[in-house]
């Protein structure tokens, strides 16, 4: 949207219609080469924005990818562990559990044989 320069009405008398349009004209003029050049401008640096912008998500893209495998992996090795040593105490548990059925089952079974040889 331009600006129109406008010029007093003292001015117009004193160098006339002509010459107050044309300098009024030459404004107008330079007015709009200046901002068109700023426009210009901003969208230079816009675009110049956007590709460092660009560039800068793609790098904490990457960065941030590379963190999550290092944690997925590193939640492996831990699950890994936390798993063989769960399997070790069942294994130790489970050996244990034999151990005792035998010493109670043991006792009952042979009083049960005696029983069954006796009578």
């Amino acid at each position: 949207m331009p600006v129109t320069a406008k010029l007093s009405r003292r001015f117009y008398e004193t160098f006339g219609d002509e010459l107050a349009n044309e300098l009024v004209d030459w404004f107008n003029a330079v007015d709009a080469t200046y901002r068109t050049d700023l426009r210009e401008l901003n969208e230079l640096n816009f675009a110049r924005f956007d590709a460092k912008l660009e560039q800068r998500v793609g790098y904490l893209d990457a960065k941030l990818e590379q963190r999550i495998a290092e944690v997925r992996r590193d939640m492996e090795t831990g699950f890994a562990r936390v798993d063989a040593q769960l399997e070790r105490r069942l294994a130790e548990l489970e050996a244990k559990l034999v151990k005792w059925m035998f010493v109670f089952w043991a006792p009952t079974a042979l009083a049960v044989v005696a029983l069954l040889l006796r009578g």
